[in-house]
């Protein structure tokens, strides 16, 4: 029986709309998927033409073996279909966050989301209206496209979860969607032993500090913080006497660099407890190492599952898009973190800050936290295999069924 996945492979879609995926040979599962991307466009939900290329290697699929599987892209379904190819929408957001999402767009308004742990504030809210009314004003249907992948999906629909973790969200969009959800689980990438190398002189400064005592900091490759935001949280770092690894990004196209936005002063007052770092550091490495005692994150899906997976407690701190509903989730739901409160208005305060770091590391309400990730760690780790082997018996289905289809057609190649 065909077989296998290579989660690995999974991870390299997320930089596109897709991949094509061969199913085929025996055990053992994890070395015979093939993939081949399918590039993302600038025109993402727009109702343009796909390029000619993504056309161009549909038509080269193998019904027999083959699956695309696309990202949120509404025509590589449709373009699929004209080829009697099956194709699965694979969702790299959590269950909780879609759930919420198309139960608001797609059902009356009067009827309440069904978990009250899970929601917006409105100063949240009214950020993300303002993102998808600018993505508006440029043409690009977002509502509907994200929609409609969900509608074309051949079946099934993969998303990154495990039923652990969200498993009411999971039966809930099952129910909105009328469709199998299959967990592929949390695709935690291996820990990359030359990153380490690289920037050994981290991991030899988190050598000398205690367990649990230092506070990791980074919010993803898609996130900014304001000038504003940059300050308050410099100064809340520095008032908790917490050790500290800080990552700091700016958007590509802005000249500025660390000096300019921390406070005046600030690595004399925070040499030897403090490191911040400007670009990219070594997370897993990070996140794996005993000192670490939490994670403050912005919140997105895979960072949360790669603090769970190293058993660490998260910070939360979102800031737009599915992030605080994940946010919600970590902390009102399966309780393996805390989050940093803003003002009515959205404003972060380094008293709000100072106060959460200190409580997690110092507080045994911080112990409980970790015993807590340390739970969800065991599952992920214990699940990975059984998830990849129901990935994979899902897609030889499929493949079946297009095999048979294709025979009564006369289409068989």
């Amino acid at each position: 029986m065909p077989h296998c996945l290579v989660p690995a492979a999974l991870k390299s879609t997320y930089a596109n709309i897709g991949v094509v995926v061969k199913v085929a040979g025996p055990r053992p599962f994890s070395q015979q998927l093939k993939f081949q991307p399918i590039f993302r466009n600038k025109n993402f939900y727009t109702k343009n033409e796909p390029h000619r290329n993504s056309h161009q290697l549909l038509s080269s699929i193998h019904p027999r073996y083959q699956i695309p599987l696309c990202i949120c892209h509404p025509c590589i379904p449709t373009m699929a279909a004209t080829l009697n190819i099956p194709a699965v929408l694979f969702l790299t957001p959590g269950a909780a966050s879609n759930s919420y999402h198309y139960h608001r767009r797609n059902n009356n308004p009067s009827l309440d989301y069904p978990f009250r742990e899970i929601f917006f504030r409105d100063y949240e809210h009214r950020k993300n209206k303002k993102i998808f009314d600018s993505l508006e004003n440029d043409g690009i249907d977002e509502k509907n496209g994200v929609t409609r992948c969900f509608e074309r999906s051949h079946d099934i629909v993969l998303i990154k979860t495990f039923k652990e973790l969200e498993g009411k969200y999971i039966d809930y969009l099952s129910i909105l969607f009328k469709k199998k959800f299959v967990l592929v689980g949390p695709l935690v990438r291996e820990i990359d032993q030359e990153d380490g190398e690289k920037h050994c002189e981290i991991i030899e400064w988190l050598n000398e500090k205690e367990k649990c005592s230092t506070n990791f900091v980074l919010f993803g490759s898609e996130c900014f913080l304001s000038n504003e935001e940059v300050e308050e949280l410099a100064l809340g770092l520095e008032r908790s006497m917490v050790n500290f690894i800080w990552v700091v990004r700016f958007p590509m196209g802005e000249k500025k660099n660390i000096l300019e936005v921390l406070p005046k002063g600030y690595f004399e007052r925070v040499e030897n407890r403090g490191i911040v770092i400007e670009g990219w550091a070594p997370q897993e490495r990070i996140l794996e190492h005993s000192s670490i005692g939490e994670f403050v994150s912005h919140c997105g899906w895979s960072s949360v599952m790669e603090g769970l997976n190293y058993s660490v407690p998260i910070i939360a701190m979102p800031m737009q898009h599915d992030q605080p509903l994940n946010a919600r989730l970590l902390v009102n739901e399966v309780r393996v973190g805390m989050e940093i409160h803003r003002d009515e208005e959205g404003n972060l305060g380094k008293e709000e800050v100072d106060r959460i770091v200190r409580e997690v590391v110092f507080q045994k309400s911080g112990e409980r936290l970790r015993e807590k990730a340390k739970e969800f760690s065991e599952i992920m780790r214990e699940n990975g295999e059984y998830n990849i082997d129901e990935v994979v018996e899902e897609l030889h289905k499929l493949c079946k069924k297009t095999l048979r289809h294709n025979y009564y057609l006369g289409k068989l190649f």
